[in-house]
Order: structure tokens, then C-alpha cells, then sequence
């Protein structure tokens, strides 16, 4: 149920805190007051689409926010664990800010939500049902929707495993319908894909390799260079004539024969030895390349090749051997899932066969629960009508077969007939306003009985009837409120007067602004409202008296 609603600069309310309570609420006041408004906020929690136009004017956002219970389904707490809401206490936060940018943000329990997962929740949590609002009861296509909202845990653990299996027979029967309708494109990609893995994996190529190539190359290509310089760099180091080696070595013993006479001495001592040894070592490195390096142009020949190859993969497949690699793995697991021969597509049909015959039993087995559910259905919607005063009304579901789909087998429609003698007729072609209402509320009765919504909202269904049947409706909305939270609008004395709590909206100006301010009433101020709701502007006592009587009347 709703517990708390918090408005802030929403349409004329500026500010306004609201608790309710369980059963039944009326929301009463003068028309234009704003009881509408408060409705609007709700279906704006519920996940309904906003508009800056909702701003209250001369503000720059608006905020909305809603404390409820927690829904029992199990349905619900699996949405809001897919979506990682945090529940705790039994309580879920919904919080709606909307900006004057025309930005929208929607919290569930501090974590920001999109509107379309809100509106998921909102699904469970609450039901808002306006004067027009009867696009279900008037639509066919929703009347199997109605129906199966009727069914128990029974017929709904059938419906889900038929879905789960419609949904599997679906992705097979799409992957034959593939393999056919793509055979020849399917086939020359298979040849491509394979051509591909081919070329790549006959290269055989390794990671780092080209950079390897690329310095092997450039000293193939620049070997008589390195001769000539590893030459005369030994030359100069280790000439006969003239050996740098051996001047550094004289050097370095002059400085050593004085080297134990000062610390600075000794420090320069050690540096020129340490070149002199460093000097040795480049000899003998360079001496080693000499005997090692051959020049070897079959070697260069095979390198270039090489190092083409590796361009023209590269070229095709990815910007490096590391692209080209992981391309070859993707394709290479795309053929291993591409198992495509005539073999395999006559293996698919028949199993898609089998799935069909299986599937086509299972859906007139729900078809089965489904007649059984409308024949009890049509039982109890028959009671609530006689007791809205529609003693004449035969309520009817007519029942169509087609082929399987998501829901089975069944099309389903809901036929009446509110004269005596009358054949029974499509409900969408015979039923006025007032019995649309009637039926729409009788349906509401006995299926707020398992659909375990939190709270059910009337905007003005009891609009145009009065006496008998506006007393009957009261009753009704009240049977409603014993199985969910129900918010009621309305402008009937009885509807108001058989309500656990009433709230009074009012339009009042301040400061030169309109304002919207609703507040719950006492016993002694229904009584003065119901009176108004009675007799309009001028309150007699005969009216205050009449209210009275209407509490009572209620209260037993």
C-alpha cells in the first residue's frame, strides 16, 4: 500500500504531505480543487510519462516522492533483484524528480532507475482506474490478459512453463527458418570464413615477430656499413702503431704511481683504470662480431618475404599480428558454431517438429484450465452484477481458436447482454458508460483477490449514477479496499460516507497564488462535507442529518 506522499511544487500544490491509511480513502473537494493532481503524482511514481508543463510555475523542478509496502510476488522482488534494488524493512522509496530543463530522474530506494524499469516496478504497485479509463475492458485483444489475471499459482506455473517452452521452440524454429532462407549466402561465407583461417594459420604467425624481422632485416641490409665501422673502431682501439688502448694504459699507470699521495688523486686513478677495462671489453666484443657477422642475402631475401607477408595479413585482418590473431580465433569459433549442412538442417526440422507437437499439447492443456477458469469467471462476475444492480446482465467469455503464439492457443473475448431476452454480444458494441463502469468494477472485486496489488485508484468511476446504484458502487469500491489500498475520487455522498478515511483537497490563494491544500477530516467535518456533497452550496439540516445517516449507515 501507499503509506506517505510527499509534493513538491507539483502543477498548484507547493508543498504537501499526505499519509494514508488501509481500506478505503476518499478524495473529495470542490472540481478543479486539485484532486486530480494528486492522482497525477501518483501515476508519475507509478512510472507515467511527465512534462515540464507538471512544474508548479515560477519553480525549477519539482520533486515527488512515495513510501510504499513491498508487494508480496515473487514476480516483483525478481525485478527489483535483476535491477539490484536494495529492500529493507518492508519498504520501497520511489522519488521522481522532474526539472524545468525537462530532465527527469527516477529513484527507487536511493538508485537511480530508467523510466521504463519504473514503470515495471509501478506495475505492482499500483492500479489507477479513471472515469475513461476502460481501454482493457474495450479492447478484446486485453480480455485473455483479464482472464488469465483471474487464474490461481496452478494455472500460472502452467502458463509460465508453456512460455518457457514457446520461447525455445521459437529461437529453434528462427534458426531453421535461417537456414533456409540463407543457405547460399550462409554457404559462400563458410567458404570465405574458411579460405580466411587458412591463409592466416598456414603464416604461423607468432607475437613480436615482425619487430624481430624488421632489426634483423636493417642489419642484413646495412652489413658492409657495420663492417667498415666495427673495423675501425678496432683499429683505433688496438693499431699497432697507434693503440688508444695502450695510451689510456700508459696514462692510467702515470696517475697510479701517484694515486696514494691524495684522495682525489686515487679517485682519478680508479676512473682511468675502470675506462681502461671498459675499453678491453669493447675490443673484445667488437673482435667477436667480427668473426660472426657473414653476409647472407638469401637470409635478407627470406626476411623481406617474410615481412611482406605479414604486411598484406595485416592489411586484411587488423592493424598488427596481435589484430590478425584474434581475428583468426573469432572466425575460427564462428566455424566451429557454423555446423551448416543439409544433415544438420534435417536434424533442426525434426526436432522443431517434435517441439511443436509437444508445445500444441501443452497449450490445449491450458486451453482446458483457461475454460474452466472462465466458467467460474462468469459465475462470479454474474453475482457482482446482480448485486450492482444489473439483475438482467448475462456476462459471458467467448473463446476462438488460433494458432499457437506466446499466450497458446486461445483467443478469448467477453460477450453480455444487460436486457432480458437480448442474445449475448461483444461487450466492446453493446455496454453503455455506466455498465462499462459496473463491469469494470465487478472485475476489479474479484481480481483484487489474487493480483495482490498494493493500491487501487478510482478517478470519478462512480461519474453519472446515484441512489440505489451509486450505493451499491460504494459498497463495492469498499469490498475492493478489504483485499487492496484503494484511493477514491469522487463526488458521491454515498462513496465518500462508506470510505475509512476521508481527505478534503481545497483550492485556496495566498499571496496573490493558487495553492492546493488537503487535509483528512474529523467525524464532525465529513459529516459537514458529505452534507455540501448533498446539498451543494447551502448546507440544511435536513442534509446534515442525511449525512449522519450515511455514516451510520457505513459504519455497520
Amino acid at each position: 500500500m501507499l503509506q506517505e506522499l510527499t509534493i513538491e511544487n507539483f502543477a498548484i500544490i507547493s508543498k504537501l504531505h499526505l499519509p494514508f491509511s488501509k481500506g478505503m480513502t476518499a478524495l473529495t473537494g470542490e472540481t478543479g480543487a486539485g484532486k486530480s493532481i494528486i492522482i497525477d503524482a501518483v501515476s508519475l511514481l507509478a512510472g507515467a510519462r511527465s512534462s515540464i508543463e507538471f512544474i508548479r510555475q515560477g519553480a525549477e523542478k519539482c520533486l515527488l516522492e512515495g513510501l510504499f509496502d513491498v508487494p508480496e510476488q515473487p514476480e516483483f522482488l525478481s525485478v527489483v533483484d535483476e535491477l539490484g534494488i536494495e529492500v529493507s524493512d518492508n519498504q520501497l522509496i520511489i522519488q521522481r524528480d522532474l526539472n524545468i530543463s525537462g530532465k527527469s530522474v527516477c529513484r527507487v530506494n536511493g538508485r537511480i532507475v530508467t523510466l521504463a524499469n519504473l514503470r515495471r516496478i509501478g506495475h505492482f504497485l499500483v492500479d489507477i482506474q479513471g472515469q475513461n479509463d476502460h481501454q482493457e475492458l474495450m479492447n478484446p485483444e486485453a480480455h485473455l490478459k483479464l482472464l488469465d489475471g483471474f487464474g490461481l499459482e496452478k494455472f500460472q506455473s502452467k502458463k509460465r512453463t508453456y512460455e518457457e517452452k514457446y520461447q525455445a521452440y521459437k529461437t529453434l524454429a528462427n534458426q531453421v527458418n535461417k537456414y533456409k532462407k540463407n543457405e547460399q549466402s550462409f554457404a559462400q561465407r563458410i567458404d570465405m570464413l574458411t579460405f580466411q583461417q587458412e591463409e592466416i594459420g598456414q603464416a604461423e604467425l607468432t607475437v613480436g615477430e615482425e619487430e624481430r624481422l624488421v632489426e634483423e632485416r636493417d642489419k642484413l641490409m646495412n652489413y658492409q656499413k657495420i663492417v667498415d665501422s666495427l673495423k675501425n673502431g678496432y683499429q683505433t682501439l688496438s693499431n699497432e702503431d697507434f693503440s688508444a688502448i695502450d695510451a689510456v694504459g700508459a696514462a692510467s699507470s702515470e696517475i697510479l704511481s701517484i694515486a696514494n699521495l691524495d684522495r682525489e688523486f686515487q679517485t682519478i686513478s680508479d676512473n682511468m683504470h675502470s675506462a681502461l677495462y671498459l675499453l678491453q671489453e669493447a675490443a673484445s666484443e667488437i673482435g667477436r662480431q667480427l668473426d660472426s657477422l657473414e653476409l647472407d642475402e638469401e637470409r635478407l631475401e627470406l626476411v623481406n618475404e617474410r615481412l611482406e607477408l605479414i604486411h598484406q595479413l595485416k592489411r586484411k585482418y587488423g592493424e598488427s599480428i596481435e589484430d590478425v590473431l584474434t581475428y583468426y580465433q573469432k572466425i575460427s569459433q564462428e566455424l566451429l558454431d557454423s555446423d551448416f549442412s543439409g544433415s544438420k538442417l534435417e536434424d533442426l526440422e525434426k526436432e522443431l517438429a517434435k517441439q511443436e507437437l509437444a508445445l500444441l499439447k501443452q497449450a490445449e492443456e491450458l486451453s482446458q484450465l483457461r475454460k474452466k477458469m472462465a466458467e467460474q469467471l462468469e459465475t462470479e462476475i454474474q453475482q457482482e452484477l446482480q448485486q450492482l444492480y444489473m439483475e438482467n446482465a448475462r456476462f459471458s467469455v467467448v473463446f476462438s481458436t488460433i494458432d499457437f503464439q506466446q499466450t497458446g492457443i486461445d483467443a478469448v473475448e467477453f460477450y453480455i447482454t444487460t436486457n432480458l431476452g437480448e442474445p449475448l454480444k461483444p461487450l466492446v458494441k453493446v455496454a453503455s458508460g455506466g455498465e462499462i463502469s459496473r463491469i469494470m468494477l465487478a472485475l476489479k472485486t474479484i481480481f483484487s483477490k489474487t493480483q495482490g496489488l498494493t493500491s487501487i485508484v478510482f478517478d470519478e468511476v462512480d461519474t453519472g449514477v446515484s441512489g440505489r446504484v451509486g450505493q451499491a458502487i460504494a459498497d463495492k469500491i469498499y469490498q475492493i479496499g478489504e483485499n487492496s489500498q484503494v484511493l477514491c475520487i469522487t463526488h458521491l455522498p454515498q462513496v465518500a460516507a462508506r470510505a475509512d478515511q476521508q481527505l478534503f483537497i481545497v483550492k485556496e490563494v495566498s499571496d496573490g497564488r493558487t495553492i492546493t491544500k488537503v487535509g483528512e477530516l474529523t467525524e464532525s467535518e465529513r459529516i459537514d462535507e458529505i452534507a455540501r456533497m448533498l446539498a451543494g452550496t447551502e448546507i440544511t439540516e435536513l442534509a446534515l442529518e442525511h449525512a449522519r445517516e450515511l455514516l451510520q449507515l457505513a459504519k455497520k
